[in-house]
This record gives C-alpha cells, sequence and structure tokens, in this order.
C-alpha cells in the first residue's frame, strides 16, 4: 500500500510543479533536446550503433546454425557405437553452447560500446548547445 501513496503522491508533486513551469517551459525543454538529438555527432553514433546492431544481430544466428549442423554431424557419423555416437554429440552441444555464448557477450559489449559512444556524442552536444544558449544570452 506504501508504494502505491508514493506513487500518488510522486505524480501529484509533478502535476504541480510541471504545472507551474508551464507549457512555455516545456517548449524550451523539448526543443533543447531536439537540437541536441539531431546535431551530426549523435546523429552519426547513432547510425553506428545501428549498424553494429545488424551485424551483431546476424552473426548470432548463423554461430547458433553452425553448432546445430556440428551437432547433427556428430550424432549420425558411421563411427562408433550408439553410445559413443551420444558422447559426440554432447561434446560437440558443449562446443556449440560454448560458441554461441562467446557470440552473444561479443555482440553484448559492441552493444554496450555502441551505446556508450552515442552517449557520449549525446554529452558533447548538449554541452554545444549549452554554450551556444549562454552565448546568446551574452550577446
Amino acid at each position: 500500500m506504501k508504494g502505491k501513496a508514493g506513487i500518488v503522491v510522486g505524480l501529484a508533486v509533478g502535476y504541480v510543479l510541471g504545472s507551474r513551469a508551464g507549457r512555455e517551459r516545456y517548449e524550451q525543454i523539448k526543443t533543447q533536446w531536439l537540437k541536441v538529438w539531431n546535431t551530426p555527432p549523435v546523429q552519426k553514433q547513432l547510425d553506428n550503433a545501428k549498424e553494429l546492431a545488424k551485424t551483431a544481430a546476424l552473426a548470432l544466428p548463423s554461430t547458433v546454425w553452425d553448432g546445430a549442423v556440428k551437432v547433427v554431424k556428430a550424432a549420425t557419423s558411421s563411427k562408433g557405437t550408439p553410445g559413443q555416437k551420444l558422447d559426440a554429440a554432447i561434446k560437440t552441444a558443449d562446443k556449440s553452447a560454448d560458441d554461441v555464448s562467446a557470440a552473444a557477450k561479443k555482440a553484448g559489449a559492441a552493444a554496450k560500446k555502441s551505446g556508450e559512444a552515442v552517449k557520449d556524442a549525446a554529452a558533447e552536444a548538449v554541452d554545444g548547445v549549452q554554450k551556444a544558449a549562454r552565448d546568446a544570452d551574452g550577446a
């Protein structure tokens, strides 16, 4: 019950403060945000992040497919008893799972790096917009 009351109080406080700031302040904040979002460094990093995500997304299914093919080949090899074939398939599946895990970690690390680059570009753009605003106020 306390959590719900906290949410209601938080919404009420946000509403009151937002009402006091008014529509004009909201539009100012929105305009500044759009200036930052549309800067070339931010857009460039977003494009890089999209490309990286595509590459990582395409690499992972091929790794899974290759692993599945290896497991099937190990299970259907003509050598050995059924138990030996099963052992080979299990061993190959373990190796394939490790390969998939490594590919997923690599994709995750690349996505994190890309996200950090977007965040850095946005921070740089915010600094530029703030400097421009200060310069305009001083002029």
